[in-house]
């Protein structure tokens, strides 16, 4: 009677292509690349928990960050608010359809998507309800990871009040708050999201062939 071996695993390193045997780690452990001393694997702790939450509260801070005002311009006399769903309707007014686009689809609909995503993950994970789709919906989660644009519009919005700042007197609104939570939330959802850890379990639970013996 033999037994059929499991296939060997490897790691690349990121940085300098080097080729190493996947190690087996706790949580809180990390292997370094002997040649650049990079990171190569990492284990986070309580990955799912964490992220479970962090998404959890950035869909709660959406609404409040796209809908609310996040600055107010007082010019001349006049005041003048607007919001991140309210930047996108001008941009479409004034015939900007390209620019309203990206910026619809860069910063609300890709971290939306993105973060319900991180949500439907950890949950599935978190109470034990994983399915072979989540091999799929996992990989089109992480083609979605570099693709959330709201640390560049967060850097459009201090540009803007400094350069206004001289002219005119600027006000932060509740919707500026709630988009830097939201900022914050999103970045730390990700983060947390140990995505080794749920390929290695996605893999074992769906894709390696079960173990057989034979008859020598």
């Amino acid at each position: 009677m033999t037994q059929k071996k499991q296939p060997k695993q490897w790691v690349a390193c990121q940085q300098c292509d080097a080729l190493f045997d996947k190690p087996s780690l706790k949580q809180g452990q990390s292997a370094k690349c002997t040649r650049c001393g990079s990171v190569l694997v990492e284990r986070k702790v309580d990955s799912i928990e964490r992220s479970f939450h962090w998404s959890l509260a950035s869909l709660i801070l959406m609404l409040p960050a796209i809908l609310l005002p996040l600055m107010g311009v007082t010019l001349a006399g006049q005041h003048h608010q607007a919001s991140l769903f309210d930047c996108v309707l001008v941009l479409i007014e004034r015939d900007f359809f390209m620019i309203a686009s990206l910026l619809f689809l860069f910063a609300i609909a890709v971290p939306i998507v993105r973060l319900s995503g991180a949500l439907y993950l950890s949950y599935s994970f978190k109470f034990n309800r994983l399915k072979p789709s989540l091999l799929n919906f996992f990989r089109a989660y992480h083609h979605l990871d570099h693709w959330a644009m709201l640390n560049v519009f967060m850097l459009g919005i201090v540009v803007s009040m400094y350069k206004l700042l001289d002219d005119t007197e600027l006000s932060v609104n509740l919707g500026l708050l709630s988009f830097i939570l939201w900022l914050v939330c999103s970045t730390m959802a990700s983060a947390a999201l140990d995505q080794d850890y749920i390929w290695e379990e996605l893999e074992q639970a769906f894709l390696e062939p079960n173990t057989t013996d034979e008859i020598a």
